[in-house]
Formats: C-alpha cells, sequence, structure tokens
C-alpha cells in the first residue's frame, strides 16, 4: 500500500499541482509585502513622489499606473522562485530517476500503430 502511495506521490502531476498551489499561496503573502514595502516607494521615486504618485483621475475613475507595474515586478519574482527552487530540483530529480522522458503518443493513437504493424507483418509480399 505504500509502494502505490510513493508512486502516486511522486508521479509528475500531482507533484506539480502540489507545487503550483502552495507556493502560490506561501509565496503571494511574502511577495506581496515584499513589492509594498520596498518596490512601490522605488516606483514611487521614480515617478515624482507623494500620496497620488503613479495615479491618474480620468471621469471620476482612479487609473493607478503604479500597482500596474508592482503587480508585474511581484509576477516575475514569484515565478522566478518557484522556478529556481522547486521546478529546477525536480527536474533534476527525475532526470535522476529516469523519469524526465514522457511518452505523449496518446493511448488510441499507439493501439493502432501496433495493429498497422501486424498487418504489415502478415501482408504477403507482392
Amino acid at each position: 500500500m505504500l509502494k502505490g502511495f510513493r508512486a502516486f506521490v511522486l508521479r509528475g502531476n500531482v507533484i506539480d499541482l502540489a507545487v503550483a498551489f502552495v507556493v502560490g499561496a506561501a509565496f503571494a503573502t511574502l511577495i506581496s509585502a515584499f513589492s509594498e514595502g520596498l518596490i512601490s516607494p522605488i516606483v514611487g521615486i521614480f515617478l515624482g513622489g507623494g500620496v497620488d504618485v503613479g495615479q491618474f483621475t480620468i471621469r471620476d475613475q482612479v487609473i493607478d499606473v503604479t500597482m500596474l507595474i508592482n503587480a508585474v515586478i511581484t509576477f516575475v519574482i514569484t515565478l522566478t522562485v518557484i522556478y529556481f527552487v522547486f521546478v529546477v530540483p525536480m527536474n533534476a530529480y527525475r532526470k535522476r530517476t529516469g523519469q524526465d522522458v514522457v511518452d505523449a503518443t496518446p493511448a488510441d493513437v499507439k493501439l493502432l500503430m501496433e495493429i498497422r504493424d501486424l498487418l504489415k507483418e502478415h501482408q504477403e509480399p507482392r
């Protein structure tokens, strides 16, 4: 029973999904605090400072450019951390254990290929 569970957990899709979910939730708070505490003030310095830095009002609608820049930087930082902390080691583990080769051929196509090969073997030469 434990071997089956271990095989299930070490299968790539389960690990990838778990990593994506847990890491996304965990780093959201960390990166948000980092970007609000460090990146927003730096962007504010470059855009001129002040309370309404990077905000434009058009017909009583506020467009916040600073928030957009901050979100892009947060997204890039999060993806970089996820890639180098989780994806690279998992790919190295898969390569070391020989799990890096994935056959993407659908099962029905494989079956048709087997049928074709069997028909070729039983075909009489002309």
